[in-house]
Parts: C-alpha cells; structure tokens; sequence
C-alpha cells in the first residue's frame, strides 16, 4: 500500500510539471498592403493564464489579459496607442490559428 501512494504521488507531481502544448515560440506571417508583416511570439501558460511576448518589426509588448481554455486562448497586445483583442485555437502540435479584426494569422512551432 505504501509503495502504491509513493506511486500515485510521483504520477501527481510529474503530471503537475508537464509542459503544455501551447507552451513555446510561434511564427506567424500576413500579407498587407505595405507588404508582409512577421509576427513572433512567446507563450507560457500557467494554469488557465496566458503570459508571453510579442514581437515584430516594428516592436515588442507584453501578451496582456491572456487566458487558456484547453485548447483556446484569447489575449489583447497593446502598442502604438491601440489594442487589439485576439482569439486562437491550438490545432496540432505545431500550429495555432490566430484571428482578429485585423484578420486571420496561422503561427506555426519554432523548432529549437
């Protein structure tokens, strides 16, 4: 019996670290009429929050308002005096879909 509880409290602490999915470095590209725009971020979920980066060309900013609901997140980034409010949906382990009122982005795993 003891050894059964030493097991189920490994198992417990074990699943307790385990990364998710969302977790890493995405790429994403959109073409506009300035040409195309590259968007990079960072994604770290702790719990049901959404924490990471932003980051393109023109800057970075901190992912604000970030939540997970198994596989969907929705996040606002702020810059240039605007904020824009994303929704996205995991669809494998190396894509995210991404959309906004600027459109739809799909951002694929960097591999390390």
């Amino acid at each position: 019996m003891k050894q059964f509880l030493v097991l189920l409290l490994f198992l417990g602490t074990f699943t307790a670290f385990a990364q998710n999915p969302i977790d890493g470095n995405w790429k994403g590209t959109r073409e506009t009429d300035n040409g195309t725009f590259e968007v990079n971020y960072t994604f770290k979920v702790e719990g049901n929050e959404l924490k990471g980066t932003w980051k393109t060309q023109f800057g970075e900013a901190k992912i604000e308002n970030g939540k997970v609901d198994g596989k969907k997140i929705s996040y606002s980034i702020s810059f240039n005096d605007m904020k824009i409010n994303s929704t996205g949906e995991l669809i494998n382990e190396n894509e995210i879909v991404v959309k906004n009122e600027r459109g739809e982005m799909k951002l694929k795993r960097v591999k390390e």
